[in-house]
C-alpha cells in the first residue's frame, strides 16, 4: 500500500534541502490562513519564495507542474498576501513551484525535482 502523506511530506523534504543549499533559510512550512496553505516559504537577501510543492508519481494523469493551475495560483496569492501584511518589513517576493515526480524501482521509491523559479505572477 502506497503511503500518500509519506510521499508528499518527502517532496517538501526534497525542497526544504534543495533550497537550503542554495542559501535559503525555511522561514514557515505549511503556512495556513483562511484563503489557503503555502507548502514552504523561504528567505534569503529580502527575497521571500512562496514554494508549492507539488509530487506526483510518474504515471499520474496530470504532471506536477499542470496540478498548479489558475485556481491554485489565486489561492496562493492570496495566502501570501495575508503573510506579507504581517510582517514588520518590506521584502521582494516571488511563487516558485517545487515539481517531483516519482517513480518505482525494484520495491523502492526514486524522487526527482523540478524547480521552477518564477512560475506565476
Amino acid at each position: 500500500m502506497i503511503d500518500i502523506y509519506y510521499i508528499g511530506r518527502k517532496g517538501e523534504d526534497i525542497t526544504v534541502d534543495f533550497l537550503k543549499k542554495h542559501g535559503f533559510f525555511i522561514f514557515k512550512r505549511n503556512y495556513s490562513c483562511r484563503f489557503g496553505e503555502i507548502d514552504i516559504i523561504a528567505e534569503k537577501d529580502d527575497l521571500l519564495l512562496f514554494v508549492e510543492v507539488k509530487t506526483r508519481f510518474e504515471d499520474f494523469m496530470v504532471s506536477p507542474e499542470e496540478a498548479v493551475d489558475v485556481l491554485k495560483q489565486k489561492r496562493i496569492k492570496h495566502t501570501a498576501r495575508d503573510f506579507i501584511s504581517k510582517l514588520h518589513r518590506e521584502y521582494r517576493y516571488r511563487f516558485d513551484v517545487s515539481a517531483i515526480t516519482v517513480r518505482a524501482e525494484n520495491g523502492e521509491y526514486k524522487f526527482s525535482l523540478n524547480y521552477i523559479k518564477n512560475a506565476f505572477e
